[in-house]
């Protein structure tokens, strides 16, 4: 038994001691997050009753593997900002190509950033990638205070020393350093900018959080939407107050969808008048063209060799889906026939990570219709990617007042701040592809024997 499992093992032994079973722990958490704005919709952002755990073995190599990749991403983005060919390969919108060819005005394309990533034992492999508003980064530090002190992590604090992994501060100090680069001088008001929503979602609580930890180090700080914003005299503003900072929680997909390059921040932005972070040429993070540009070896062959090492090991194989050969494992394959032949091993998905479009796993499907997915995925922006097993977990969770056990999907997502790693939290969802509740955040602790 490793280390980690001991661990998951003797903190489900003490959920099922008297002392904690008879307590009113979970009621207590229950509380402490709707306390906090953890709960959304009547449903608490995290839907299990353990941290997750990483040894110090796996955190430190969780780190080591996202910093290289986050490195030869921004490599990337670069070539592609420089190459037309590479930039045609994303299959972005005319106006995504426009945005992302703008200068923020500060070198680090990607002040805040994370990987969606599976790790299993010393292993890594991403399986997806966010750089606008990384979701997560205020819910992992708040879920790590809140588990920290329950009584059954206490009882496991006395076998296992436990390290939190919280980001906040790392995430504002990245932004002030962008501002200062940008130009600013004083204190800059920051406008933490999203779409209004109809109903209450866990991305828009999640800004408000956001907001009023910034307001608690002493800036000013509102949320906004696109439709509150006017430029006018080279200033912008959002309901009649100035912004100098516009925290992007937007997607240039979303955006443009809804306006167009005569919007009052595109303007500011384009004219060096606003410091959007993170800048629109992150927005080639959410491509999944880029995960294909990565395991290209002929666009990758002068990366340094720490980074194409990384890519080899983290980044799964995938290709856009087109009537093209290409290669693979050194062979060249007529891509539609072998996409076709090896459902089994490949995934199927949307170009654009935001987008409506659906995901087919072909291990789940039967030949009809993945010969029906495939066909989709010609006529629209797909790409086909290997796929990566999942490694559900059990995990306790509260149901109707009851702690019962559920096997769970776990991404654990490293949170990047300039291109280094301070901290991570796990996402949770259920094992299934079918609607869960069973969906949200755990805290990721790092875990050691005393």
């Amino acid at each position: 038994m490793t280390q980690l499992e001991e661990a998951v093992a003797r903190y489900h032994r003490i959920l099922e001691s008297d002392t904690v079973r008879t307590s009113d722990w979970v009621a207590e958490l229950r509380d402490q997050m709707a306390a906090r704005h953890l709960v959304v919709a009547g449903r608490p952002i995290s839907p299990v009753l353990r941290p997750h755990f990483l040894s110090r073995r796996q955190y430190i190599n969780v780190v080591k593997s996202a910093e290289s990749l986050h490195t030869a991403i921004d490599r990337l983005r670069l070539l592609v900002i420089q190459d037309p060919q590479l930039m045609a390969r994303m299959e972005m919108l005319p106006a995504e190509k426009m945005l992302a060819a703008v200068d923020p005005g500060y070198a680090s394309p990607a002040i805040s950033a994370l990987l969606e990533t599976h790790v299993n034992n010393g292993t890594l492999q991403v399986t997806g990638g966010q750089a606008d508003l990384p979701h997560g980064v205020v819910y992992g530090e708040i879920l790590s205070d809140l588990f920290f002190d329950l009584a059954p992590v206490k009882e496991l604090r006395k076998r296992f020393k436990l390290e939190k992994t919280g980001a906040v501060k790392p995430l504002l100090a990245a932004l002030l350093r962008a501002w200062k680069e940008f130009g600013g001088k004083t204190a800059p008001r920051i406008g933490i900018l999203e779409f209004k929503q109809p109903f209450q979602t866990i991305d828009t609580q999640e800004h408000l959080l956001l907001a009023e930890v910034f307001r608690r180090a002493g800036y000013e700080v509102e949320v906004i939407s696109p439709d509150q914003i006017e430029y006018r005299g080279g200033v912008l503003r959002a309901n009649g107050v100035g912004i100098d900072v516009v925290y992007r929680g937007v997607t240039a997909h979303e955006f443009m969808l809804r306006f167009d390059l005569t919007h009052p921040l595109v303007r500011a932005y384009r004219e060096g008048k606003v410091c959007v972070v993170n800048s629109f040429r992150t927005e080639m993070t959410r491509k999944r063209a880029l995960f294909a540009l990565l395991s290209d070896e002929t666009v990758t062959a002068s990366f340094p060799i720490a980074e194409r090492k990384a890519i080899e090991e983290a980044i799964p194989w995938t290709r856009m889906v087109a009537h093209a050969k290409t290669r693979r494992a050194g062979q060249e394959i007529d891509l539609p026939e072998f996409i076709f032949r090896h459902r089994d091993g490949l995934v199927l998905r949307p170009n654009d990570s935001d987008g409506e479009l659906p995901t087919f796993d072909g291990a789940t499907m039967t030949d009809a219709a993945w010969d029906r997915a495939c066909r989709q995925a010609q006529r629209q922006s797909y790409v086909v990617q290997e796929r990566i097993t999942p490694h559900p977990v059990s995990f306790p969770v509260d149901l109707y007042g009851d702690v019962v056990y559920r096997d769970l999907n776990v991404e654990v997502s490293p949170q990047a701040f300039l291109g280094k790693v301070q901290g991570c939290v796990a996402r949770i969802s259920a094992a299934q592809s079918t609607y869960s509740t069973l969906t949200g955040y755990a805290p990721a602790f790092i875990l050691e024997s005393r």
